[in-house]
């Protein structure tokens, strides 16, 4: 939905309640470190650290870094654990695998399949440690 929120915003079509209500998101996202209760600290769905592509509907940690890079937002402490779980599924030649695949037609073959490496989670995690490293 935030991501939805965006790019209607950066077409030039919200306005300040819009925009309004997806800062709001975003900050419910970055209190919770992007994927933990912020009651207990627990992880809200294990499902949330395997990052698959294409995502259909479904969300990630990996997603949601995405969707913050995207949206001009300036990392701070909230995501290291994030970003630490990114860069720890990093494989040996620095691309990181496809961990899931959900059900959904695509009209091309994107990668090779559960386990080996995907040029587009090696895209977005490239990314968005780029990103986060670019912070001071």
């Amino acid at each position: 939905m935030l991501e939805a929120l965006l790019e209607h915003e950066q077409a030039g079509g919200a306005g300040q309640a819009m925009t309004a209500a997806r800062l709001r998101g975003q900050e419910y996202l970055l209190d919770r470190r992007l994927f933990r209760r912020r009651s207990t600290g627990e992880v809200i769905a294990a499902a949330w650290t395997r990052f698959a592509f294409p995502t259909w509907w479904h969300y990630d940690v990996l997603r949601g870094l995405e969707y913050l890079r995207r949206a001009g937002v300036a990392p701070d402490e909230r995501l290291a654990e994030a970003i630490d779980l990114v860069a720890s599924k990093r494989d040996d030649d620095g691309r990181w695998p496809l961990e899931t695949q959900y059900p959904g037609k695509m009209p091309v073959e994107t990668d090779e399949g559960e386990g080996r490496p995907s040029q587009w989670n090696t895209l977005r995690g490239l990314r968005v440690l780029d990103w986060y490293s670019a912070r001071d």
